[in-house]
C-alpha cells in the first residue's frame, strides 16, 4: 500500500506531461508555424469548404481528372492500402478494369500511378504524365481545346521536392477546381 499513492502521483504527472503538455505544445507550435496545414489544408470556394488539398476525392465523371485508385474508398477516416500481393488475382482484375476504363492499349500505355493505389489510399497527387494522359478525355467531355487543358495541367504541376525530387506532380482536386473556374 505504501507504493500505491506515489505510483498514482507518478502516473498523473506522466499523463499531464506526456499527453496533455506535449499535445498542447505541438498544437500551439503547429498553429503558429503552419496554421493552414495544421487545420487540414481545407480548400474553400465562395467561403464554403469543398475539400482538403491533402486528401484525394473520388471523381468519376469524364469531365474531371481522375485520381489514383483508393483501397480506402477515398474515405479520409479509413486510410489504408489494399495489402494485395503483386501476384494477387484480385489486384490483376482491378488493374484490368482500370486499364479498360482508361481505354489504354499497347500503343497508348497508361502511366503506372493511374493503376496503382498509393500506400494510404488517399494520395491527392498524380504524375504529370498521368494528368496529361487524361487531358484529351477531359477536353472532349467539356468541349474544350485539348491544348488549353494541357496548358492548365502545366500551370498546376509542381515539383515539391525541388532538386531532390524533380518529377512534377499534379494535385487532382486543385486541377479539377481550376478546370471548373476555366469554364466560368
Amino acid at each position: 500500500m505504501n507504493y500505491v499513492l506515489p505510483s498514482l502521483r507518478l502516473w498523473l504527472v506522466t499523463i499531464l506531461v506526456c499527453v496533455v503538455g506535449y499535445a498542447g505544445l505541438m498544437l500551439a507550435f503547429a498553429q503558429t508555424v503552419a496554421p493552414y496545414q495544421a487545420n487540414g489544408s481545407i480548400i474553400k470556394v465562395d467561403g464554403q469548404a469543398v475539400g482538403s488539398e491533402l486528401v484525394a476525392q473520388d471523381f468519376s465523371s469524364p469531365r474531371y481528372f481522375w485520381p489514383r485508385p483508393s483501397a480506402a474508398g477515398y474515405d479520409g477516416m479509413g486510410a489504408a492500402g489494399s495489402n494485395l500481393s503483386p501476384t494477387s488475382a484480385d489486384l490483376a482484375v482491378r488493374a484490368r478494369e482500370i486499364v479498360a476504363r482508361y481505354g489504354a492499349t499497347a500503343e497508348n500505355p497508361i502511366p503506372a500511378d493511374l493503376v496503382a493505389a498509393s500506400g494510404g489510399g488517399l494520395d491527392p497527387h498524380i504524375s504529370l504524365d498521368g494528368a496529361l494522359y487524361q487531358a484529351d478525355r477531359v477536353a472532349a467531355a467539356r468541349g474544350l481545346d485539348p491544348a488549353r487543358v494541357r496548358d492548365l495541367i502545366e500551370q498546376q504541376a509542381a515539383a515539391p521536392g525541388a532538386i531532390f525530387a524533380p518529377e512534377r506532380i499534379v494535385n487532382v482536386f486543385q486541377l479539377n477546381l481550376a478546370l471548373d473556374r476555366l469554364e466560368e
